[in-house]
């Protein structure tokens, strides 16, 4: 088995999509975090970080040359333009060390490898991912868990929504949807049902 069968756990932010993946890797199943391999890839001197200076402008780099995260998020947030700029930019190096960590999760054996992330759909990851989870919750709440977790003001969570791509359509790619308004245990039941349906699937 070269390539393990690649679960996108998708939604917007503030949905519980953290939530989902923590259940799955609790359960001994590799989980892959887009954002923490985005992360990765702008390290300090990478070529992605330099690409991204060039484009927004060397004021998103701190004094010590690592990425100022809020800077590069109010210039990159602020339109559906410049978030794609942004993507165009970081994406291929995200999906490459993604497909190079689950090729090596399938050579130690594990059939099913989950990623984690927000803009899964429209990437040039998507057609790696042969089932998607797809994870909603009610929009205030959203907006809340945003709030909580990022410390910032409701209308930049809400500017935050509006550029991510409408559940709608991430409902329309969905082969499972878990719905997060309620009790992590109802969460979890969902995120189980879906397991063993997966399992039941290689």
């Amino acid at each position: 088995m070269n390539f393990p069968l690649l679960v996108a756990i998708t939604g917007r932010s503030g949905s519980g999509k953290s939530t989902v993946s923590a259940f799955y890797r609790q359960h001994g199943y590799p989980v892959l975090d887009a954002d923490a391999v985005a992360r990765e890839v702008v390290e300090r001197g990478s070529p992605v970080l330099d690409e991204l200076s060039a484009c927004f402008g060397s004021d998103i780099l701190n004094s010590d040359g690592t990425l100022n995260r809020k800077r590069l998020a109010q210039k990159a947030f602020c339109s559906k333009k410049e978030t794609e700029r942004l993507n165009a930019i970081t994406h291929p190096a995200i999906v490459k060390c993604i497909l190079e960590r689950a090729k090596t999760y399938a050579e130690q054996g594990h059939h099913i490898c989950f990623v984690d992330g927000a803009v899964i759909l429209g990437s040039p990851l998507e057609p790696y991912c042969k089932r998607w989870i797809v994870v909603t919750a009610p929009q205030e709440q959203a907006i809340a868990r945003i709030m909580r977790r990022d410390a910032i003001s409701k209308e930049q969570a809400q500017e935050r929504l509006s550029v991510q791509t409408p559940e709608e359509a991430l409902l329309r790619r969905a082969d499972y949807h878990i719905s997060n308004s309620g009790a992590q245990e109802a969460l979890e039941r969902q995120a189980d049902n879906v397991l063993k349906a997966l399992l039941s699937d290689v």
